[in-house]
């Protein structure tokens, strides 16, 4: 049985990976920052490590056969003042410095590193689309912070393979976008953001997970992938199939441009910004989406409540 380990375990991507895996046999060694607790499954423990404090399991790491580094602060979590941005840089730049490092020095058996950026790295559509692995980093706050975040993944390319997956927006129900547009059609609202017209590069939480498993029993797998759907949507798109799967009468209602900057500030642009990126690379390597375009997503999505 191979031994998996995963920074972020136990957040909303790491809980559907987590699940993955033990269903295909593999044992998990989750890395929490918090206090390591017992696992209720005999195939999942818990080990510490703590990148601020220059700590970590380094017998843990010796059992590891591949590591998933999923570990950082959330984006779209808080408003984007300067130490909110300097948090979510360093959690990710930092947290994987010290994570190849600890890796080189103490997982000797460890022969695969998965780690994660976004497709923040693009910056916005600029007429030349969709946007492909060996396009530059776009010169602003994310494409800088992806930048470096992937700068520090590929030092570990030097001792083990290494895959970089870039996330587009991630949809599941336990968290991240999807519930959050989900919830106001509830009250028979449709709230659509800016134009709406904005393409979004998403991928389903499951065909995610199932991506990283790909990376890991690949081995002709490697370098930057995108991890997006083959098929990018705009925002009117996504709402207008959320109201449609979960019935019932919906007014839209547009949200100004001008109030969400106001609202959110500089994550604004974020949410505002058009991002069509390629899936044609992953692909290419064999990989086979289950949920390829946006309804069929959804209603699995849905369909789990």
């Amino acid at each position: 049985m191979k031994t998996i380990g995963i920074t972020g375990g136990t957040g909303f991507v790491g809980g559907h990976l987590v699940r993955l895996l033990t269903e295909k046999g593999y044992k998990v060694v989750i890395f929490t920052t918090g206090t390591p607790r017992s696992a209720n499954e005999l195939q999942v423990s818990y080990s510490g490590w703590n990148p601020s404090k220059g700590t970590i399991d380094q017998e843990a790491l010796g059992q590891l056969d591949a590591m998933v580094h999923l570990a950082g602060a959330g984006i779209a979590d808080k408003r984007w003042k300067p130490k909110r941005k300097l948090e979510i840089t360093n959690s990710r730049v930092n947290g994987t410095e010290f994570i190849v490092e600890q890796l080189k020095l103490h997982a000797t058996n460890c022969k695969t590193f998965i780690a994660s950026s976004a497709t923040g790295f693009y910056g916005p559509d600029n007429g030349v689309k969709p946007f492909t692995e060996d396009a530059p980093p776009c010169n602003d706050f994310l494409g800088n912070t992806c930048r470096l975040w992937e700068e520090a993944s590929q030092e570990a390319a030097s001792f083990v393979r290494t895959v970089i997956l870039r996330l587009g927006i991630v949809l599941g129900k336990e968290s991240g976008a999807f519930p959050k547009f989900l919830q106001p059609l509830s009250m028979g609202v449709m709230p659509v953001l800016g134009s709406g017209g904005q393409m979004m590069s998403w991928i389903e939480v499951d065909d995610l997970a199932r991506m990283i498993v790909y990376a890991i029993e690949t081995e002709k797998v490697h370098g930057i992938y995108n991890a997006v759907s083959p098929h990018a949507n705009s925002h009117w798109q996504l709402m207008h199939t959320l109201a449609k799967v979960k019935g019932g009468f919906k007014i839209p209602f547009h949200v100004p441009s001008a109030l969400l900057k106001i609202l959110l500030g500089e994550l604004s642009i974020e949410i505002l910004k058009s991002c069509t990126v390629s899936a044609h690379k992953i692909m290419d390597a064999g990989f086979t989406f289950q949920y390829p375009e946006l309804e069929g997503a959804v209603r699995a999505i849905m369909g789990r409540d």
